[in-house]
């Protein structure tokens, strides 16, 4: 078609802009496809997708439909734009997902139009690690309100991946000590039937550990016992483990990767973590001379809770990342349950998994817990030890959890030794005060009523209770640095001796007394509303940049 028919076109399919429908000029696309927040083209498409599904018609100019055509393309095409797209816009729905070209005849222009599906149930699209809408002619960040609309969609049939055949996989491909692995942990969740499962062959072993499907290998098959050069039959997924080793710089020592078959990898890596004993040095009437630096039970829960609940689909790999004093797990994928705390109180299995059939394996196969109480367990383990919680880190495509070695603060730690009646709810919150990590004003409150933490938010601190109590005193009189009265009383005294002074000279007189939890910033505005408040009670009257007495 020539031109003016195009602009005929686009007039009468996409007649104006609004919450399904974008024209954009994009005159570089390499640049405008994942290039500046709130601007670029992965932004647009979460916008759109988050609502209805609609369009993006590239190649005429930002609000109006003059056709300018598409400027540099890249070598990006029709073909490879929306894998692109998929690849920067989590949850993006590949279904229903193109770019039409056109280009006109006389002008040798050409506009792209993106056709963008709406999102799938439960799962709002992001770019840059946010989801986004339309808010007249703006971006922004998707509001509460449209976000617990989609997350409270019904699912409907949600395809389960790790339960799709594999299409000429047979036995043949399972590894022998994978499967006699799986036989083993198989009897130890089933001490019954030892004698039963000795008489099977692989075959029904197989089907009775719900590791196939009416005898078919499955996705989870392979995962779990398939041989390493198979691993092309899991494409695109990328069923790894990779190993690291840091030392305390974050400076990399050293590394392996572990592939098919999972089970077996799972036991190579945790091989690999170095568990030296760790030596308490608290009083040894209230902890143990030394134990593990990790419970091996916590590592495999934490390793195999990567392995059950990682988005294959999306191609990334387990990381297990091994520090002096910590270890870091992390997978691909959102968390479904949406945070840890509601799996903690619930103490109740999710209704949802994202891998059901390869969930049901692992725990017919002992790798994970029936009833889903595992996260919940490794808090549990992690007090009775008086070791820090653990630190979720959750992402809209990523999970991480950092597992601590040893004890971070004596204080708190002498607190749950002495304290076992705290519920693991105390605990948790406490254990976020110390690490100075937010939490609920609700949560706040109800151990500031208690009298275990004192201070202004966000400044928390163990109160002089939990201080006396520990035998702790110099150091809670260092946390809770010196009260206003006292901050006022050295700038009256100041202004008393030198008659003036700037902001600056309180400075210099008063950061190394006020608490040290304050970062500088912090301390400074404390001295500035000290001054502000002697301004206010009339002891005080501020000239230019300096202060002086009142003369009333």
């Amino acid at each position: 078609m020539i031109a003016t028919e195009l602009q005929t076109y686009l007039k009468s399919h996409y007649p104006k802009e609004n919450e399904s429908c974008e024209w954009k000029e994009f005159k570089n696309l390499k640049h405008s496809i994942s290039g500046a927040k709130g601007e670029d083209l992965a932004t647009y498409v979460s916008a759109i997708a988050n609502m209805n599904g609609g369009h993006i018609v590239i190649g005429v100019k930002d609000g109006t439909l003059d056709i300018v055509g598409i400027g540099n393309f890249h070598d990006y095409t029709p073909e490879t734009l929306p894998h692109r797209l998929l690849g920067v816009c989590p949850n993006l729905s590949s279904e229903g997902l193109s770019v039409e070209a056109l280009t006109t005849t006389d002008t040798q222009q050409t506009v792209w139009i993106i056709h963008i599906p709406k999102h799938l149930p439960r799962k709002p699209v992001y770019a840059h690690n946010k989801a986004w809408q339309r808010s007249g002619d703006s971006l922004i960040e998707l509001r509460p309100e449209r976000e617990a609309s989609i997350l409270g969609e019904p699912l409907g049939k949600v395809e389960d991946w790790s339960a799709h055949i594999c299409e000429g996989a047979t036995l043949d491909n399972l590894d022998p000590e994978a499967i006699r692995l799986a036989r083993a942990e198989y009897i130890t969740k089933h001490p019954n039937l030892s004698e039963e499962v000795a008489q099977w062959d692989d075959r029904t072993f197989l089907n009775k550990a719900k590791l196939t499907l009416d005898s078919k290998i499955t996705n989870s098959t392979l995962l779990l016992l398939g041989k390493s050069d198979v691993v092309h039959l899991l494409s695109p997924a990328v069923p790894r483990i990779t190993w690291v080793l840091k030392d305390r710089d974050g400076i990399e020592q050293g590394y392996e990767h572990f592939g098919l078959p999972l089970l077996v990898s799972a036991q190579k890596v945790h091989a690999k973590i170095r568990n030296y004993k760790y030596r308490y040095m608290a009083d040894s009437k209230l902890f143990p001379d030394e134990i593990d630096k990790y419970d091996p039970w916590i590592i495999y829960e934490a390793l195999h809770n990567c392995i059950a609940h990682q988005d294959y689909e999306m191609g990334g790999r387990i990381n297990v990342v091994e520090f002096p004093d910590k270890l870091v797990f992390s997978n691909v994928g959102s968390f479904i349950p949406e945070n840890v705390e509601n799996v903690i109180e619930r103490d109740a299995p999710p209704e949802l998994y994202r891998n059901p059939f390869l969930c049901q394996a692992m725990v017919e196969i002992n790798m994970i817990d029936t009833i889903g109480s595992g996260i919940k367990r490794i808090y549990s383990k992690l007090r009775q030890r008086f070791f820090p919680m653990p630190n979720y880190k959750i992402e809209p495509t990523r999970v991480e959890v950092t597992i601590f070695g040893q004890i971070l603060d004596e204080r708190y730690a002498k607190l749950l030794a002495m304290n076992p009646e705290l519920s693991l709810h105390d605990v948790i919150v406490l254990d976020r005060v110390v690490k100075h990590l937010p939490s609920t004003d609700e949560s706040l409150k109800y151990l500031r009523d208690k009298g275990l933490i004192e201070g202004r938010k966000p400044n928390y601190h163990l109160s002089s209770q939990v201080a006396k109590q520990t035998d702790q005193k110099d150091e809670y009189i260092k946390m809770r640095g010196i009260d206003d009265d006292y901050c006022q009383k050295v700038i009256l005294d100041y202004l008393q001796i030198y008659k003036k002074g700037k902001k600056s000279d309180f400075e210099k007189v008063l950061l190394d007394k006020l608490p040290s939890i304050l970062d500088d910033q912090q301390k400074k505005n404390k001295i500035k509303n000290n001054l502000q408040t002697l301004r206010l009670g009339g002891k005080i009257v501020n000239e230019g940049k300096e202060w002086k007495m009142s003369k009333s």
